[in-house]
This record gives C-alpha cells, sequence and structure tokens, in this order.
C-alpha cells in the first residue's frame, strides 16, 4: 500500500509544527524521515498513523483516508513511536500475543506469527523474561515485534535503532530492508548513516517544510555543483604546490585535506573539473602524484546545510 500525503498542515497554537508539507512512498520502498529535533518528523508520522488529526490536508493509505476510515488505515499500519511504549510488567510472549489479540490477528495463527516475531526480531531467549527485566535495545527489538506482529502492509518507525548496539543496529537494518521488499516503510533516524545504508530514499524537513527529497546520490549532486578531489604530491614543497594548484584556472578553492595529512584538496569552479589540469601540472614539474580521489559530499554535512537556516 502506498503512502500520500497532501497538503499536511498541524498546528500547536501559534507554533506551526508542520507546513503543508506532501509527498508519497510507494510500496516496497523504504523512506528515510529526516530532520532535526522539532522540524516535525514525529508529528507527520502521527498524523499518518491517526494518533492526531491535522489542521489541513489529506493522508491516504492506499485508497483509504486516515481521517474518514481511520479504522481500516489502522488495520494496515504498524507503528513504533520514538516512545516504545510496553506493558513491563509482562513477559514478552505474553505481551505479543496480547497485541496480536488487539490487531485481530486470527487464533488460529496467533501462535505461528509469535514464533515468526521471536526468530525475526532475536527474542529468542528473551520470550519469557518480562519486559521490565530486558536492556533498552531488547525492549526495541518488542517494540518492533509489536508492530509487526499483524504483518501490516505500511510500517512507520520512529527512530527504530534508538537504545541498539552496532551489532543489533546491524540486524534491525536487515530486518528493515527484508520487510522493505514487500511493504511501504517509512523510518526516522539520527544515525544519518544508517539511514543511507537502509533506506531507497530520503526525506529532510526543517521548520515543518521540506527541504529535499531523494536519494543520497540525487542529494550529493544538489548539494554542490562542484568537482573536489583530493591530491597527494611527493617531492615537491608543500607551499609551492599549494600556490601553483590555487593558480590554476578551473580551480576555485584549495585546502589541506581533512582525512589524510600532506595532502590537499581541490575544489574546481562549477560546471568545471581540474582533474586533467592537475595532471598536467605535475608533469610539468616532476612532481610525482601518488593520489587523485574524488570526494564525496557526506550526507551530515548536507543535512547540516540545509537544516541550519
Amino acid at each position: 500500500m502506498d503512502i500520500k500525503v497532501t497538503n499536511l498542515t498541524k498546528r500547536y497554537g501559534t507554533q506551526v509544527a508542520v507546513d503543508n508539507i506532501s509527498f508519497e512512498v510507494k510500496t516496497g520502498e523504504v523512506l528515510g524521515f529526516l530532520g532535526p529535533n522539532g522540524a516535525g518528523k514525529s508529528t507527520t508520522m502521527k498524523a499518518i498513523t491517526t494518533y492526531l488529526d491535522p489542521d489541513a490536508g489529506e493522508v491516504f493509505i492506499g485508497s483509504f483516508s486516515a481521517r474518514r476510515h481511520a479504522d481500516e488505515v489502522r488495520r494496515h499500519i504498524g507503528y513504533l513511536p520514538e516512545n516504545n511504549p510496553l506493558y513491563t510488567d509482562m513477559p514478552v510472549i505474553d505481551y505479543l500475543r496480547f497485541v496480536a489479540q488487539l490487531q485481530g490477528v486470527p487464533t488460529p495463527v496467533i501462535a505461528e506469527r509469535l514464533l515468526e516475531m521471536i526468530r525475526i526480531c532475536g527474542l529468542e531467549g528473551e520470550k519469557h523474561k518480562r519486559i521490565n527485566e530486558l536492556s533498552k535495545g531488547y525492549k526495541q527489538r518488542v517494540g518492533l515485534a509489536q508492530a509487526l506482529i499483524h504483518n501490516p502492509d505500511v510500517l512507520i518507525l520512529d527512530e527504530p535503532t534508538t537504545g541498539l548496539d552496532p551489532n543489533q543496529i546491524a540486524e534491525i537494518r536487515d530486518l528493515i530492508r527484508r520487510i522493505g521488499r514487500e511493504k511501504t516503510v517509512l523510518l526516522s533516524s539520527h544515525i544519518l548513516a544508517e539511514v543511507e545504508a537502509t533506506c531507497d530514499r530520503i526525506l529532510i524537513i526543517n521548520k515543518g517544510r521540506i527541504v529535499a527529497d531523494g536519494t543520497a546520490a540525487d542529494l550529493r549532486r544538489r548539494s554542490t555543483g562542484h568537482d573536489v578531489v583530493r591530491v597527494c604530491i611527493e617531492d615537491a614543497p608543500a607551499n609551492e604546490v599549494f600556490t601553483a594548484l590555487q593558480a590554476l584556472e578551473t580551480v576555485a578553492v584549495v585546502d589541506f585535506s581533512r582525512d589524510k595529512a600532506a595532502c590537499l584538496e581541490v575544489q574546481s569552479k562549477p560546471g568545471t573539473t581540474s582533474r586533467r589540469e592537475i595532471f598536467s601540472l605535475c608533469t610539468a614539474n616532476n612532481w610525482v602524484l601518488t593520489e587523485m580521489t574524488p570526494l564525496e559530499t557526506k550526507l551530515e554535512d548536507i543535512f547540516r546545510e540545509l537544516t541550519l537556516q
């Protein structure tokens, strides 16, 4: 089932939390929803899940309106909110059985779904423990299991890897990828590397408005129209190399590399590349060019550029 958000607006008093945003998420797509704290991510997710009513706009899950068919929408959505609400005095297996019953899972298949969720979410050794005895990471796994127990068509995950260690994050990332082949997944996270590794597309929201929408490669292309390479040159005075590179006609900026000592980062002027000129310069001066590596703009840099405004 697709998610379609059209002209969504939500205010809290005089504060506009979500400001007339529109986007779609297709079936089989994993969309990463990024933004600083207070940008409107959780408010948008709550509107999609019918947890709150927007002041304007529409949300559709498939052909169902979140306003007019709220009960039907909920049947098709699995939701893991940022603050994972669990009945902590219940054993894991009992809690998941209770959630399955609430979600209307047919009684004959509940046992099968419980076993599948325990296996998929890595809860085999914890299934008979009370939830309040679990670590934060395992509580997060229980929250993910409850979101999946009724086999929803759409999965909404607000910070799903909170509290997980690197191994657990990798496992949950693989799980989300597998789920995303068949379902529609919208997830938010502050771990930008995880979003890039997990999601097919990235949407960035700031101050209630969408400021970017595309793949990680799309965002890099839009963020900079400049060719940037790391250049390492041996058998030449550093100051002389710096001055000579800066004097090239196609070069805009030369700076010392942040990632590698004794190397320089050369940024070309918009619409040009300096690589051929750099090679010719080294040849003419008998300098040994040991490295010339294209540098990609990091997602973290793009995020800061778009949200620190």
